[in-house]
């Protein structure tokens, strides 16, 4: 009787197991679609803004308010700041690019940011009239 209760719980064990591991799947599945989807989204909208030459006109708002906030000069800096440091002849272009490229997406000001996004929406919402 007690093989039996043994292999009673092991058997349900590994129903449930099962069973969690399915509800995972799904949990998964529902997850890469929404990946899928958004990813979709994303490249729909850009190619409406470069169909539409909004892309460009984005692009410029961004380097102009760049230039004006004093973060492009901010950026030569501390890339300057970087090659000192590690000798010109010991960092190559990527090197550079990888270091430099965390600390320049996390010093751009959020109204700069703020701003772009608040145009993004205004083009999507045009889109979408």
């Amino acid at each position: 009787f007690q093989q039996f209760q043994l292999c009673l719980y092991t058997t349900i064990n590994h129903n449930m197991s099962n069973l969690a591991g399915a509800d995972s799947y799904k949990e998964q599945m529902k997850n890469n679609q929404r990946k899928i989807k958004a990813t979709q989204i994303r490249s729909q909208i850009n190619d409406k803004l470069t169909e539409s030459g909004e892309r460009e006109k984005l692009k410029e708002l961004l380097r102009s308010r760049l230039i004006e906030s004093g973060w492009r000069d901010q950026l030569k800096t501390k890339c300057k700041d970087i090659i000192q440091n590690k000798g010109l002849e010991k960092i190559t272009v990527q090197q550079l690019v990888e270091e430099i490229t965390p600390y320049a997406r996390s010093t751009v000001p959020e109204n700069i940011k703020s701003e772009l996004l608040s145009h993004l929406r205004e083009f999507i919402q045009q889109q979408l009239e």
